[in-house]
C-alpha cells in the first residue's frame, strides 16, 4: 500500500486533483468529508462541539451551521484549537477504519487540507501539494464560492503559507490554469504514483 498525503490551500484545486486520482483507481480518504460526518446530527461529535460553542452554532433542524462556526473559529486561533481538539481525534479514528479496509497494493490518497499545519507529512510515503498563487486562490473563492474578499483572505491567513506547504512536498501539482491543463498533468502524476507503489 502506498500512503499518499494530498494537500493544498483553500482554493488551490486540491479536491479536483483528489477526484481525478479516484477516477484513476486511487482509494481516496477525504479528511474534510469525514470531518463533516463526525459532526452530523445525532453524533457524539456534534454534541461535543455544541458543548464547547453553544447551541447558537446549530441550524433550526439541529444540524451544524458551518458558516456560523467558521466565522467564529477562523477569527480566533484559540477557538479553532478547541474545535480541532474535538474533531481531529474522531477523524483520526475513522481514517484508521477506512485504511484497514483498503486492499493490499492500493494507492491510498489521504486528502488532508491541514497536512502542513498539523505537521503530518511524516505519516505519508509521498506528499503531493496542489499549488496556486494566493491571488489566484482568493479570486477562485470569491468567484466560485461566493466569499467576500476579506473572508477569503482570512481563510488563507488561517492556513499554512504557500512556502510552508511547498517545503513538505515530494510532488508539486501546479494549478493556476484551466481544468484541461490540470487534466493534462494527471496522467503523469498517476504514472509516478503507480511506479512508486510498484517499487
Amino acid at each position: 500500500m502506498l500512503k499518499v498525503g494530498l494537500t493544498g490551500g483553500i482554493g488551490s484545486g486540491k479536491s479536483e486533483v483528489s477526484r481525478r486520482l479516484a477516477c484513476r483507481g486511487a482509494v481516496v480518504i477525504d479528511a474534510d468529508k469525514i470531518a463533516r460526518e463526525v459532526v452530523e446530527p445525532g453524533t457524539p461529535g456534534l454534541a461535543r462541539v455544541v458543548g464547547v460553542f453553544g447551541t447558537e452554532i446549530l441550524r433550526e433542524d439541529g444540524s451544524l451551521n458551518r458558516e456560523k462556526l467558521g466565522s467564529i473559529v477562523f477569527a480566533d486561533s484559540e477557538k479553532l484549537a478547541s474545535l480541532n481538539a474535538v474533531v481531529h481525534p474522531l477523524v483520526g479514528a475513522r481514517v484508521a477504519e477506512l485504511q484497514d479496509q483498503a486492499i493490499p497494493g492500493s494507492i491510498v490518497v489521504y486528502d488532508v487540507p491541514l497536512l502542513a499545519e498539523n505537521r503530518l507529512a511524516p505519516m505519508y510515503e509521498v506528499v503531493i501539494v496542489v499549488d496556486a498563487a494566493d491571488e489566484v486562490r482568493v479570486a477562485r473563492l470569491v468567484e466560485l464560492r461566493g466569499m467576500s474578499e476579506q473572508d477569503a483572505r482570512a481563510r488563507l491567513a488561517a492556513q499554512a503559507t504557500r512556502e510552508e506547504r511547498l517545503e513538505i512536498a515530494d510532488i508539486v501539482v501546479p494549478n493556476e490554469g484551466t481544468l484541461e491543463e490540470l487534466e493534462a498533468r494527471m496522467d503523469g502524476l498517476w504514472k509516478d504514483l503507480t511506479a512508486r507503489a510498484a517499487a
